[in-house]
């Protein structure tokens, strides 16, 4: 997949099949989306192209004062809109300048102009331009003039996206990663950078890598352990996760995302691990001193380890 972060460095697209979204989670509802953007790309022989927006357009119109947390990080769904087969995404730099087009001038000054669509596949509730005053209506009065067919998205489609979104939210803020899964069609992501820790984890025997999630926006599971699976350098590896401030451990207070990685011992500072959620273990608790605490972690990698590889 080719992914374009300036307009004025796309290429000549010539029957392009886009559609343009946030397409936060990537999951299984906008998955659909991207099978239909696919196969029409195929019948004319053209090029699919998602069109996606850095940062959030909610977090510009609205300010960083928005509660939204965001299921996928750019990086993420990048990576994910690319296992999905899309050929081409492009990121643009939402701004209050952008958002401020009139509804005729996001046609054709950017659509028209940067991708010259053949299909443009769009909910039916798309709007776009200043005051958000463009529809599918306007759209489609372009359709003639300027040889591209509008495609709308059903509305039980989008209304089923909107509502697996909500659902896996609030299935993550309860710790129901199976729930999560089972709608994301996939297994929730975490993607982060690993950090110089404390290195208390190695003097209990359960050493650690520290990950710095460098997105603020992105929305973290609630306090725990979990299953985890962890990709490091395109190998993959069982493990367990932690989330939280250490209560077992005096004068902690800062939140921690921390992994120990099962039959591991690879150096892999400043690396980006690829971790997915498999099963919530426990919640987080404070125990009486180190060895209670290596007790519980014991116990805690013989449940894990039972959730990654269950008996047949």
């Amino acid at each position: 997949m080719k992914v374009y972060t300036d307009l004025t460095q796309l290429p000549d697209f010539q029957g392009s099949v886009i559609t343009i979204g946030s397409f936060d989670g990537v999951h299984s509802g906008h998955q659909k989306i991207l099978q239909q953007l696919n196969t029409l790309a195929k019948e004319v022989k053209g090029e699919s192209i998602v069109i996606t927006f850095h940062p959030h357009p909610r977090f510009v119109v609205k300010g960083k004062n928005d509660k939204l947390k965001l299921l996928t990080t750019i990086k993420e769904k990048t990576d994910l809109l690319e296992k999905n087969g899309v050929q081409n995404l492009v990121i643009v730099p939402f701004s209050e300048a952008f958002s401020n087009q009139s509804p005729e001038d996001y046609i054709e000054d950017f659509l028209i102009k940067y991708f010259k669509p053949k299909y443009i596949v769009i909910g039916y509730d798309h709007r776009f331009g200043k005051d958000r005053k463009g529809d599918i209506s306007l759209l489609k009065k372009f359709e003639t003039k300027n040889n591209f067919k509008v495609v709308e998205i059903a509305k039980q489609t989008i209304e089923d996206i909107a509502i697996s979104s909500s659902k896996i939210r609030i299935a993550l803020e309860n710790k129901d990663i199976q729930t999560v899964n089972r709608l994301l069609g996939y297994q929730f992501v975490l993607n982060g950078r690993v950090v110089q820790g404390q290195k208390i984890g190695r003097t209990i025997g359960y050493p650690t890598a520290n990950v710095d999630v460098e997105d603020t926006d992105k929305q973290i599971p609630p306090f725990g352990i979990y299953a985890v699976w962890v990709f490091s350098n395109g190998k993959k590896h069982g493990g367990m996760l932690y989330i939280g401030d250490r209560p077992t451990i005096e004068n902690q207070t800062n939140t921690v995302i921390e992994v120990n990685i099962f039959d591991f011992k690879e150096n892999i500072y400043d690396e980006y691990l690829w971790i997915e959620f498999v099963d919530f273990v426990r919640n987080d608790k404070k125990f009486d001193g180190l060895d209670a605490l290596k007790s519980a972690l014991m116990r805690d990698k013989l449940r894990t380890l039972y959730l990654l590889y269950p008996p047949s």
